[in-house]
């Protein structure tokens, strides 16, 4: 409420306690800093977010990408072993649609991913669509425990499809690729 009235004054400079003071752009600062503190997503786009031991995981998350770049959406894809996670962390709040790519790894998952899933709860994140991949070779549980890890968040929708690799992926998860790649260019 309060932004609403600030944008309908004639703003001509923020000075905030932190950060540079701003002179230009002040209005789409201000509908910036809306967004934001709502916790709405700025632009439409997948973000996703993997850990792989042994590569497989990895090339789900790739074939999921690409599947998704053909039919015209945006993503965004981090190796959270190897990329920036603060990088990581800013696009799945920039982007509508998350998701989390991850072997279960001592009945859970591996510690880059929980890492990464705190950065996100501890931030608060919301009014998102997530998705889940998991790999396992014999008692896959990475989408339990990730799914669990997010359960405290609020206005998460969670695709219906979630796919599960059985150590390297075949024509059956490639089909559940397909299917979740369908199903998060619906939304």
């Amino acid at each position: 409420a309060l932004l609403k009235k600030a944008a309908a004054l004639d703003i001509q400079s923020i000075y905030p306690l932190h950060g540079p003071v701003l002179h230009e752009n002040v209005k789409d600062y201000i509908r910036l800093y809306d967004t934001w503190s709502a916790y709405r997503p700025e632009n439409q786009g997948v973000v996703i977010a993997y850990a792989s031991m042994y590569g497989n995981t990895k090339e789900a998350a790739l074939l999921l990408g690409g599947m998704l770049q053909k039919k015209g959406r945006k993503v965004s894809l981090f190796d959270l072993a190897r990329d920036d996670m603060a990088e990581a962390v800013e696009d799945a709040f920039r982007y509508d649609a998350l998701v989390l790519a991850a072997p279960t790894y001592n009945a859970g998952v591996l510690p880059v991913m929980r890492e990464f899933i705190h950065h996100l709860t501890e931030r608060n994140y919301q009014n998102r669509t997530v998705a889940l991949i998991e790999n396992g070779s014999w008692a896959p549980t990475a989408a339990k425990v990730m799914r669990g890890m997010l359960e405290g968040s609020k206005n998460l929708a969670f695709a219906e499809t979630t796919v599960k690799i059985l150590s390297a992926v075949n024509e059956e998860s490639k089909a559940q690729l397909k299917l979740l790649a369908d199903e998060l260019c619906r939304n």
